[in-house]
């Protein structure tokens, strides 16, 4: 693909294309010192999405890092055997992000953050990954107060 071509568009709405952009900045500013709305900036333009979809990644993206020390506690809780540093890239990128959803935004159904992760982890970390993002989102729902 040539630079500055757009990305073909997949299925699913704004809001899962918004967790997308959000994944792939989330993956691209772990061990780093980058400025996220710089990554997000870069990452939105390469994909060609629209704005409101990147303001939906932005807010995704900004509160995941705001809330990531109850983000990732959440996450070393419920994750039985698994440490969060043992987990790869990927699907620790998709579990921090469902896990806001599932704490930080209430009006996102507990079911939709929950299935949009999963696709996350099935698209960008293989079908592997799945029951281990259902289960460790799954035990932090059921955690969670009742939306």
């Amino acid at each position: 693909m040539s630079a500055g071509a757009r990305v073909p568009r997949r299925p699913g709405g704004r809001r899962r294309r918004a967790r997308e952009l959000a994944l792939r900045v989330l993956f691209e500013l772990e061990g780093t010192e980058k400025d996220h709305l710089d990554v997000l900036a870069y990452q939105a333009a390469d994909s060609g999405v629209a704005p409101d979809t990147v303001a939906f990644a932005r807010t995704l993206v900004s509160g995941t890092l705001e809330q990531i020390e109850a983000i990732d506690a959440s996450i070393a809780a419920a994750s039985l055997n698994w440490d969060l540093v043992d987990l790869g890239k990927v699907e620790r990128a998709v579990l921090r992000l469902g896990t806001f959803e599932l704490l930080f935004e209430p009006s996102t159904p507990t079911a939709v953050s929950i299935d949009e992760s999963l696709e996350l982890a099935r698209t960008y970390a293989g079908d592997e990954a799945v029951p281990l993002v259902n289960g460790v989102l799954g035990r932090i729902a059921r955690e969670a107060a009742p939306r």
